[in-house]
């Protein structure tokens, strides 16, 4: 893969070069830290469109919950809205254990700042999400540890697997009704590659940069998905130990040029585009972690302090990039059309992510649920500049806000796309010391 992608000005070596050198090292410590760590997960709703297929049996599809101990007390405690600036001793942490309704608030803060961050509960955005977010309240909903369960191939395949994909692109991708794309990731590629070319040629040429947009990020998201499977595959299982590894047949049948019949390059080249989008995002976020309300809170002072300027050097460093897509160029027509088009991806985004519980694989369905909310967030993010760019210092603001939930999802998505970009320069070393 070489060269300029298509509706930015940015070329892959850039990217690679980028992610390599400045993004990966970082993003993979901040995914270590306790507050990006444990994520919120409901795994037993009901899928919404077709009746249940039965859950993969595979002892690979199981996920771990974490034990109620194993939680750090500023994340169970209270609202999933919380930036207290509570020091770790135990005054202020039974404070912050009485203080559930304003979000784990400082005693210390006034009432008017105690009046905002009720406010800010009680605000309903759900016209600002693209997701179907899972409710933190339901007893089905458990932390998970996600570096304790982590994402890699698990043996889910077959028509279950199938039909969940073959939904999202049929059902709410946009395309032209009259093409059918037939998407079955486990049957030969040869048959149906003519259509999947010219459709691609159809949708570069007839359909609006928005709709594009939207096919790229849901074909990168599968990409990048099929990627972390291929680099963490099932090598062989003896005695017990299994042990997992790049498997480079499986990468070559997903993304070869002559295998998919020049179908694969276009996937990783989604995959590309959809990486400059979530990087665009946090590098229009930054304004809103700046602020001295935003603490990262767990309950560990020096651990929060120290994921905050990370997090916040992470920030630099995509402001820096010089390359960002552009998303000033969309909805950028008339304000009726440009409100109702916007309106539409948002509700075909939404769509996808309620497809995210028909899969069948409780760690296919973990993963595909946490990198659907970190796309929907990033969306959000960058349909909110204004939002943004208008934010109080010192309290939080109605206009825009993100739940810890949205924050963990927006960073692990993004370290999954820099991990599959990392992976992508392995894979190449892999196949040239097999040719």
């Amino acid at each position: 893969l070489t060269g300029v992608l298509d509706d930015c000005l940015c070329d892959i070596e850039s990217i690679d070069d980028f992610n390599t050198f400045k993004i990966f090292p970082k993003i993979q410590k901040l995914q270590e830290r306790d507050y990006f760590r444990y994520y919120k997960v409901n795994l037993k709703r009901p899928c919404p469109f077709w009746a249940d297929d039965g859950h993969c049996s595979i002892k690979d599809c199981h996920v771990e919950p974490c034990p109620e101990s194993k939680i750090p007390v500023g994340i169970k405690a209270g609202s999933s809205n919380k930036y207290s600036k509570a020091a770790n001793n135990s005054k202020e942490l039974e404070d912050c254990e009485q203080a559930n309704k304003l979000g784990a608030v400082n005693s210390t803060l006034s009432n008017q700042s105690k009046e905002a961050f009720i406010d800010w509960a009680r605000y309903d955005d759900s016209q600002d999400h693209f997701c179907e977010l899972d409710d933190e309240r339901s007893p089905d909903a458990q932390y998970v540890d996600l570096l304790l369960n982590p994402e890699r191939y698990t043996g889910y395949k077959g028509p279950s697997a199938w039909r969940v994909w073959n939904s999202i692109y049929e059902e709410n991708c946009f395309k032209p009704r009259s093409v059918y794309r037939p998407l079955n990731p486990l049957a030969p590629s040869r048959g149906g590659s003519c259509l999947l070319y010219f459709l691609m040629q159809f949708l570069k040429h007839s359909l609006c940069l928005e709709k594009r947009v939207f096919y790229k990020l849901i074909s990168g998201l599968h990409a990048s998905i099929n990627l972390h499977l291929c680099a963490n595959y099932l090598l062989e299982e003896t005695w017990g130990k299994p042990r997992w590894g790049p498997n480079v047949k499986e990468f070559t049948r997903r993304f070869d040029p002559i295998e998919t019949k020049g179908e694969g390059p276009r996937r990783l080249k989604n995959l590309y585009f959809l990486y400059l989008i979530e990087l665009r995002a946090l590098s229009k976020v930054a304004p809103y972690f700046e602020r001295s309300v935003v603490d990262l809170y767990t309950g560990n002072g020096h651990e929060d302090a120290e994921s905050k300027a990370l997090l916040l050097d992470i920030f630099r460093d995509t402001k820096s990039f010089h390359m960002h897509f552009d998303e000033k160029s969309m909805f950028a027509g008339d304000k009726k059309g440009a409100k109702s088009l916007k309106e539409e991806f948002r509700l075909h985004f939404k769509n996808i992510s309620r497809i995210m519980d028909c899969v069948g694989c409780d760690k296919c369905r973990l993963w595909g649920k946490l990198q659907t909310q970190g796309l929907g967030t990033a969306l959000k993010i960058l349909f909110s500049e204004k939002e943004i760019q208008s934010l109080p210092e010192n309290s939080p603001s109605k206009g825009f806000q993100l739940t810890r939930q949205e924050i963990v999802a927006l960073v692990n998505a993004f370290g999954r796309l820099s991990t599959s970009i990392r992976e992508l320069q392995n894979f190449k070393v892999l196949l040239q010391q097999t040719r």
